[in-house]
């Protein structure tokens, strides 16, 4: 498993700590914001925070950080 790592995106600056199985936690401002899972080669999928099942819609700033996870992997 990889290191916990930081993504910049503006102003902004993520956390993202590897669970393991293509799922991420994702902190912002020292909170836990959001776990996002790899759907596809180019779809990230948000985690229904309460089940932690994935919700299938459309959410561009899952795909965002899931693009930089695989930037900063490769």
């Amino acid at each position: 498993m990889t290191e916990p790592f930081d993504i910049e995106s503006g102003a902004i600056t993520y956390s993202v700590f590897p669970e393991g199985e293509d799922i991420y936690a994702i902190f912002k401002d020292g909170i836990e914001y959001m776990k996002i899972q790899k759907d596809t080669a180019e779809h990230w999928l948000k985690l229904d925070p309460e089940t932690e099942m994935p919700l299938f819609d459309n959410n561009e700033e899952a795909n965002m950080l899931g693009r930089e996870i695989e930037a900063h992997q490769e």
